[in-house]
């Protein structure tokens, strides 16, 4: 690096310091800036936000309600076509034994997703939804995709705000970012041309916001995808939340090419490729307050270290997650792995429940 381009980052990261907003020229050119410079930075920022030096996470788990989908994306494993052998529906019974073993561990947050299934109607989500609060009242139903939503609304022949209503008065809480990938046309038609359009997926996040379900916001990184797209992808979410103020926290994680033949032939992104682009979304993205450190794909141990590049949050702890099974990676992560691991970092663990709200403080 030659001491033009070092003068260069000291020069982005300074502005980023002093309070200025990053803008996407100077976001692509940090992708080439020292990675411990960018984590301190990252970290500096996180302070301002968070002061102290507590890390949060929530105790929750994911219910993969049905793995039956159309949609084919090239980097999904987890899916079955309509009327495969493979294909299934959980009963409502199946689904309140996943969410009993969470209430005994002291869980607070659900999220029920899965596949575009063209079997199931509007009323099948809505007695579900009503089902689920009605029985774990103190549970926070975190829930279901763009994609889903804006496919129940299209088959109910219904605009996706009375989906949405529909939804809240049933007991939707919020919406996860889920079905982003990378938000640019140029990706979105190569890797899932049947999913939403960037502009689709901004339409019903904001949409969800106005009426009054707050959301996160994710990126799948590390395939197709070029840096520029990347920053494209961190700009579309800053001016939704500039927009809407609804978006509680971002995510990012990499794609894991396993048991994806149409995406095998991708080399995952490195721990380091995932450092760097965690930090500069925390610079970037000056109007979220919340960054999780996206430990799912990448392991707990760098999932770890990004409590040193900008994140806040270690997410979740995971009972299971269906979705990523197939492609080799499978999770039993419990509250007290996540407060080791806060811990060893040198951070007090913190319990919080998905409106950020401290449910315990652990020494």
């Amino acid at each position: 690096m030659n001491q033009t381009t070092l003068s260069r980052h000291e020069t982005v990261i300074g502005s980023v310091l002093t309070g200025n907003r990053l803008t996407n020229e100077d976001a692509l050119e940090l992708f080439s800036c020292d990675l411990l410079t960018l984590g301190n930075a990252a970290t500096q920022i996180r302070n301002r936000i968070h002061p102290g030096n507590r890390i949060t996470f929530v105790v929750d788990r994911n219910v993969s309600y049905t793995n039956t989908c159309f949609v084919d994306c090239d980097f999904c494993a987890f899916y079955r076509r309509p009327g495969d052998p493979e294909a299934y529906t959980l009963t409502m019974d199946q689904v309140f034994t996943k969410i009993q073993e969470l209430v005994d561990m002291g869980g607070t947050q659900v999220l029920i997703q899965g596949g575009v299934n063209p079997t199931l109607s509007l009323d099948f989500y809505l007695n579900l939804i009503r089902a689920v609060h009605e029985k774990f009242p103190q549970v926070h139903i975190h829930s279901f995709s763009v994609v889903e939503l804006d496919f129940i609304a299209t088959k109910s022949k219904m605009p996706v705000r009375e989906v949405l209503r529909l939804f809240k008065q049933a007991g939707l809480n919020s919406l996860p970012g889920a079905g982003a990938e990378i938000l640019t046309e140029r990706v979105r038609r190569l890797i899932s041309p049947k999913k939403n359009t960037t502009e689709r997926w901004l339409e019903v996040m904001r949409t969800a916001h106005e009426e009054g379900l707050r959301t996160t916001a994710t990126m799948v990184f590390g395939h197709l995808e070029t840096l520029e797209e990347r920053v494209q992808h961190l700009d579309v979410l800053r001016k939704l939340q500039d927009e809407t103020g609804g978006f509680r926290a971002f995510i990012s994680w990499t794609l894991s090419p396993n048991g994806t033949p149409r995406m095998s032939h991708f080399e995952p992104a490195s721990g380091k490729d995932f450092l760097r682009t965690l930090a500069i979304a925390r610079l970037y993205l000056d109007n979220f307050e919340n960054i999780q450190s996206g430990w799912l794909t990448e392991g707990l141990k760098l999932g770890q270290i990004a409590l040193s590049f900008g994140a806040n949050d270690m997410g979740g702890t995971l009972l299971e997650d269906k979705v990523l099974e197939p492609t080799g990676v499978r999770v039993n992560t419990r509250k007290e792995d996540l407060i080791h691991l806060i811990k060893t970092a040198g951070y007090q663990p913190v319990q919080r429940n998905t409106n950020y709200e401290i449910i315990r403080t652990f020494d």
